[in-house]
């Protein structure tokens, strides 16, 4: 299971609408890492500006790998991320997490971000296994 759901959020959902604050509260203490990752580089895009903020250390182990997977994986959890953080996150191999403003200016490196080439750019032997 990917996250952590409490009963009262689970309880909402069962009854229909789920409180998007607490499933994003969900998702931070369910994805310490990936939350982490993902708000240092929100903190970062801010104070250096720039067309986006990214990470390229891969993950110290498989749980935290596993934890980027599931987050941007996820449409619901990467869309309310994306809303809460007031970001577009892009995603390469099984690690590097990039966040970019909602400017339409930097729409043009997000597209070559997430281009077909710059994913085969990206790879190497030492990221076969994620």
């Amino acid at each position: 299971m990917s996250l952590d759901v409490s009963p009262a959020l689970l309880e909402q959902a069962e009854r229909g609408e789920v409180d998007e604050a607490e499933f994003v509260d969900c998702v931070r203490t369910s994805l310490p890492y990936a939350w982490e990752m993902i708000s240092s580089l929100v903190a970062q895009l801010k104070v250096d500006g720039g067309a986006f903020a990214d990470n390229q250390t891969p993950p110290p182990d498989e749980q935290a790998r596993g934890q980027l997977l599931r987050a941007l994986a996820s449409d619901a959890i990467r869309g309310a991320l994306q809303r809460h953080f007031g970001v577009r996150l892009a995603f390469q191999n099984c690690h590097r997490v990039a966040v970019f403003p909602l400017d339409s200016s930097v729409d043009e490196k997000l597209a070559r971000f997430t281009s077909v080439r710059s994913q085969v750019l990206n790879q190497s032997s030492e990221l076969r296994d994620c």
